[in-house]
């Protein structure tokens, strides 16, 4: 919105002439978000708890989580809120990923939040029937990829590999129900990630800063040239959108850390794993993702490893508890320690993923 109300000023007043550069807007969309979050946080927690929207946890897990009961869940809204409006505030209008990013957040979001709500009406922690949730992220995940694949680049159906210059494979349509997959696969690891005070948040903010790194170097035709990673015209205005969500998940984790005042719920987590995805498909970095999100995938990988083997041996389990950072809790370490362990992990994983820019 200031691109296209203030910019054009710049004809009478020379300093606007800095609302045209993409850093110093995305810059701010951080600031602005941040400052949503501070400021609203309150109150939305205050407004959740007063219409008793608290979370039900899970009778059979760790005894300590119990203490738990009756915090103020679906803090996912504080998020998009945030996200929201300093985007609108802060992007380039004209810009389709944006818009598309948008969507799919509001679009993963208002799935998990009908999850929430039925957590909330039947006072447990079962929500929607896994079919009926699946569903939903599938109708989402659809029309995202048939907005990236009615409207491709050049690069849109290519599958690229981390130290490989140049693609391994065009999909063809075959991108789009492999896109689907992936994005209704991100959107459930960052979900079963969500089960401890600030775990979901601070890694989903090291995986934001990569790819805010990311989105913009694939904006810029030099740099993407220099790098060798493809150039999508139009992605740098992305970086707009990415800092505008590491501005709400940091404005987010100072109420979401332990002990927390608000949990993110579905609403949250569905849409941060699922708007991931979306980055990555239009960044053509999907297996790069992999890497960034490493601790994502090793948790979702625990519950999978956990059902096979308990349906397999009868009853038997791998782990104490699954997902992974449960296991951990049962083990004997402290709640705040397996937080920060796991987030200087996801930090690690970002790392590993931005070095592999160079080694192509």
């Amino acid at each position: 919105m200031f691109l296209e109300w203030i910019y054009p000023l710049v004809r009478y007043f020379s300093p606007l002439n800095v609302f045209r550069y993409l850093t110093f807007r995305s810059a701010y969309a951080a600031v602005t978000a941040l400052l949503v979050a501070f400021l609203a946080g309150p109150y939305i927690i205050e407004k959740l708890r007063h219409l008793k929207f608290g979370q039900s946890v899970r009778v059979d897990g760790p005894q300590s989580h119990l203490v738990k009961t009756g915090t103020p869940t679906m803090g996912g809204f504080l998020i998009l809120a945030s996200v929201a409006s300093a985007t609108i505030l802060w992007v380039d209008w004209g810009n389709r990923y944006t818009w598309i990013c948008l969507g799919a957040m509001i679009g993963f979001g208002a799935v998990g939040f009908m999850d929430d709500w039925m957590k909330i009406k039947h006072k447990n922690s079962d929500g929607l029937s896994a079919k009926t949730k699946l569903i939903g992220q599938f109708i989402v995940a659809l029309a995202v990829a048939m907005s990236l694949y009615l409207d491709p680049t050049p690069d849109t159906t290519k599958l690229y590999l981390p130290f490989f210059k140049n693609a391994v494979i065009d999909l063809g349509i075959m991108w789009i129900p492999l896109a689907v997959v992936y994005m209704m696969g991100w959107s459930n690891a960052v979900n079963l990630s969500d089960g401890l005070d600030g775990l979901a948040t601070g890694l989903v903010i090291m995986a934001v800063i990569a790819f805010s790194i990311l989105t913009y170097l694939s904006g810029r035709a030099d740099w993407s040239e220099y790098l060798s990673i493809p150039y999508v015209r139009g992605a740098g205005e992305m970086t707009v959108f990415s800092l505008a969500l590491l501005g709400a998940c940091v404005g987010f984790l100072w109420f979401n850390a332990h002990p927390a005042e608000i949990f993110m719920g579905d609403v949250g987590s569905l849409s941060l794993g699922g708007i991931l995805a979306v980055m990555a498909l239009i960044v053509k970095k999907e297996v790069l993702l992999f890497v960034v999100g490493g601790v994502f995938i090793l948790e979702e990988a625990s519950v999978i490893m956990q059902v096979l083997y308990y349906k397999a041996t009868k009853g038997k389990r791998i782990f104490r508890m699954a997902p992974l950072h449960h296991h951990f809790e049962l083990s004997g370490w402290k709640e705040t320690k397996v937080v920060t362990r796991f987030w200087i992990l996801g930090g690690l994983f970002a790392i590993i993923a931005l070095s592999t820019l160079k080694i192509q």
